[in-house]
């Protein structure tokens, strides 16, 4: 057994990778950039060393810095993790060149399994079913459009070398396979530098179903049974559970049974998944999709219902130990349910949800624990989420002896979860799960992407705004007991004769319209009304509404509100903001002055041609120039973050008048980039694109 094991990630899977080792008794390793000197992972190490600056290029990239701080500290063998390096065949070579074990398969089966025209052909030829599709390497545009034609419409194009749905094209009209085609290609070769497609049979209403592999040095291999990962957005996989509802165990046996071919296939050792699309109509026709050739995000789900633990086995399959157990002896028990913990912010398009990646300081953290609960995560409180890395930042999952047991941990756990500073997916997770499709198991990868607005609030709940008011009118508020009170010193709208005045604060949650609040009262008891910001204070009778006391962890304020209390989390900002959180979902209430926005015209976020970032990251191509005639739609930049690009395009016909950022400027969300001044009479662009994902680190 290794003494030594560097751990070539960041983030959640370099701190479960820590964990694992510190059972087993082996000294970690953790490595880290310049973005990440006070991560989690750093500080659970045995040792940590710097490999460069923020850039994953020239730090968890490098295999060069890596190998070194490998020969630094001593380190026998290296975990790659996933995502980075998992996967690359190079890596897997380097490390045993400088003698050093790869916790991982052998580098040609990485490189087989890498190129999915190749492994397509090995696991057929080892009687796996394979999804019906074009056949050879270096097909030509011409070979592609008669393969499709072949296959029938709709068809789906794929690059060869891809991954985490980059370049995936679902194409149903035959007439447009050509610009598809070449589209496909120039996505391709921009994410891989490498434009080999292949083309297969779409699946309508598919399930994506993955089963877990583990095979030794000395000829054993099982499996672990399946995990069902068709809740999916953009085709990155956002729940995961084990086992399948639409498998019975004739099929489980059977998918099993495929799953071992294909890893013998390419003489695979170590822990794998083979990944398999199967009609929801007809489970037995099931075919395989990839193999990925390292551990997978999901890999909790199989841990929590075989009883297994997949690094342990990793680790001691590199170490030449033999499977201690056989097929037969696998047993699964109870059923699992993961959610992916992600920086983002959901903002709704007419009836599509964009999920663009967010960033900030994490200022409060709460993580659930309880009965069948277990939390993967790489926060802690103080830590920046930057726009370097992958959006991912921890994983909740729920165990229970049947399926209606564990999707009921799992919501009331995410509802539990605080992450204030950082806006987050948890919300959302919470409310995907109680959809009824989801509870009933009727699942099928177009599902999220279907219905996602409806699970996204409209608006932010009047509460919360209340909660901000009532916490403001107290901030305002003498503290002490002075033997004098100047009454007017008071924010109680207190005033000689007459009606009692009020109070206004005045909020912006980024992404809604500003809101006011107006207070009068007491400080923990008040009447408010509460009107968007610019509008006259309405008729109706005020309502009422308290602060009570809280207990919990963390900070916390209660209110009353038409009788009913709620407890929020709450966190401060530097700027004099506020983060309330309430059932997993978090907003940022941001102090507003209309005054200054009446002066400057309604700021020129206002203007209707400001073109703003709809996410925090580095602009990566700017396609204008201030004076430049546009048309409605044209692409005029491009910002990325979190491996995701948003091309921002004209909303208008006009002119560019504004232009404030150059390639490698690094923006705020909502900054203004650009203005374009509308020409007369001139129709809106129509509804922009969606984010396009990159390679995910962890798809």
């Amino acid at each position: 057994m290794f003494e030594t094991v560097l751990v070539a990630n960041r983030g959640e899977i370099a701190v479960r990778v820590i964990r694992t080792l510190r059972a087993l008794g082996i000294r970690s390793v953790a490595v880290f950039s310049d973005a990440d000197a006070d991560a989690r992972h750093v500080r659970e190490a045995d040792t940590a060393v710097r490999i460069g600056p923020a850039a994953a290029t020239e730090s968890y990239l490098s295999v060069e810095r890596l190998l070194d701080a490998a020969a630094r500290t001593g380190a026998q063998a290296v975990h790659p993790g996933y995502g980075f390096l998992a996967e690359n065949a190079a890596f897997a070579r380097a490390c045993a060149d400088a003698g050093l074990v790869f916790i991982g398969p052998p580098a040609g089966a990485i490189e087989l399994m890498g190129d999915k025209i190749r492994a397509k052909e090995t696991v057929r030829a080892a009687g796996v079913p394979v999804v019906p599709g074009s056949s050879g390497s270096g097909l030509t545009d011409a070979e592609l459009a008669d393969a499709a034609h072949a296959i029938g419409m709709p068809v789906l194009l794929k690059p060869s070398a891809g991954g985490g749905g980059k370049g995936m094209r679902l194409v149903r009209d035959a007439a447009l396979l050509g610009e598809e085609i070449a589209a496909a290609r120039r996505e391709a070769r921009g994410s891989f530098g490498d434009d080999t497609l292949l083309v297969e049979r779409w699946v309508d209403r598919p399930r994506h179903i993955e089963i877990q592999v583990l095979a030794d040095g000395h000829g054993g291999v099982v499996h672990l049974g399946e995990r069902e990962c068709s809740l999916q957005r953009r085709h990155q996989k956002i729940i995961e559970e084990a086992p399948s509802v639409l498998l019975d165990e004739a099929t489980r046996a059977a998918m099993g049974e495929a799953a071992v071919q294909a890893a013998r296939s390419c003489g695979y050792t170590g822990a794998g998944t083979v990944e398999f699309i199967v009609p929801g109509g007809d489970p037995s026709s099931y075919y395989f999709m990839e193999m990925n050739t390292r551990l997978q995000v999901e890999h909790p789900v199989t841990e929590l219902i075989t009883g297994l633990d997949l690094v342990e086995w990793q680790i001691r399959v590199a170490a030449g130990e033999r499977l201690g157990f056989a097929q037969e002896d696998v047993t699964l028990t109870g059923h699992a349910v993961e959610a992916r913990v992600c920086a983002e912010t959901a903002r709704v398009s007419g009836d599509r949800v964009d999920f663009l990646p967010s960033a900030g300081t994490v200022l409060a953290l709460r993580e659930p624990a309880g009965e069948g609960i277990r939390v993967d995560s790489g926060l802690v409180a103080g830590a920046e989420v930057g726009t370097s890395y992958d959006p991912m930042l921890a994983k909740v999952v729920a165990h229970g002896p049947d399926r209606a047991t564990a999707l009921r941990r799992l919501r009331a756990a995410l509802a539990e979860t605080v992450v204030l500073g950082v806006d987050t997916n948890v919300g959302f997770l919470r409310r995907l799960l109680a959809h009824p499709d989801v509870v009933s198991g009727a699942l099928d990868t177009g599902l999220v992407d279907r219905d996602a607005a409806t699970l996204v609030p409209a608006e932010v709940p009047e509460e919360v705004y209340v909660a901000g008011g009532l916490l403001r009118q107290r901030e305002l508020s003498p503290t002490g007991t002075p033997t004098w009170v100047d009454p007017f010193s008071v924010p109680s709208g207190w005033r000689l004769g007459g009606e009692a005045a009020w109070t206004p604060h005045h909020f912006r949650a980024p992404g809604h319209a500003p809101v006011t609040v107006r207070v009068r009262g007491a400080v923990d008891e008040a009447e408010f009304l509460l009107t968007p910001s610019g509008e006259a204070v309405p008729d109706p009778a005020p309502r009422g509404a308290k602060l009570l006391p809280s207990r919990g962890p963390g900070e916390q304020t209660a209110v009353e509100l038409d009788g009913t209390t709620r407890t929020l989390a709450l966190a401060h900002t530097a700027d004099g903001g506020t983060w309330l959180a309430h059932q997993g979902d978090a907003w940022h209430l941001v102090p507003y002055d209309p005054v200054q926005a009446a002066l400057s015209g309604g700021g020129a976020g206002a203007h209707a041609g400001a073109l703003t970032a709809p996410m925090p990251g580095t602009v990566t191509v700017v396609k204008a120039a201030v004076g430049d005639e546009v048309e409605a739609g044209q692409s005029l930049l491009v910002v990325e973050a979190m491996k995701m690009e948003h091309v921002i395009a004209a909303p208008h016909a006009g002119t560019v008048t504004e232009l404030d950022v150059t390639p490698g400027s690094t923006v705020a969300m909502d900054q203004v980039l650009a203005v374009v001044t509308p020409a007369p009479d001139s129709p809106p662009a129509p509804d922009s694109p969606s984010p396009s994902p990159s390679p995910s680190e962890e798809s």
